[in-house]
């Protein structure tokens, strides 16, 4: 088993930076929800979901709807395991823990970290907030399949 730390960055530079942004901008789904590459490095990453009328859940509050949630810190956690160099393959296990609704009218980021990868495996926590990631609107914690093995 190893540390994301100790490899990260094997395969480092403009070609994983922009396979990242094709991840984050580039699918039908991403593209609907209007996601945004903001960084990766070192087995992290971080994505933001602008604040659209169309991704509000309930007209009456302006928040942005849990699924938007939910769909951003699946891909933050994917995000963070190619920033691991490794690939990975589908989600094997997704807990979101949602702590408050978000503000209204307001944009999310989330960021990922992946703190373990073993050869099938890639474990990543991941938290998603409005400003202020000390007071997040969701956290989740995740175990995905890696295709071809990882570390």
């Amino acid at each position: 088993m190893a540390d994301p730390s100790e490899f990260a960055g094997a395969m480092s530079g403009p070609l994983q930076e922009e396979m990242a942004r094709r991840m984050v901008t580039a699918t039908p789904q991403t593209q609907a929800l209007g996601f945004e590459f903001l960084s990766m490095s070192h087995g992290r990453g971080a994505i933001r979901a602008p604040w659209r009328a169309e991704l509000v859940g309930d007209p009456d509050t302006g928040v942005i709807a849990s699924g938007v949630v939910t769909t951003l810190l699946d891909h933050v956690c994917g995000l963070a395991i190619r920033a691991a160099d490794a690939t990975p393959q589908g989600t094997l296990d997704l807990r979101i823990d949602y702590m408050r609704p978000a503000k209204p009218r307001t944009a999310l980021v989330a960021d990922g970290h992946c703190y373990k990868l073993t050869r099938t495996i890639a474990f990543v926590r991941a938290v998603a907030h409005d400003g202020d990631a000390e007071d997040p609107v969701a956290t989740a914690q995740a175990a995905f399949a890696l295709i071809g093995g990882g570390a």
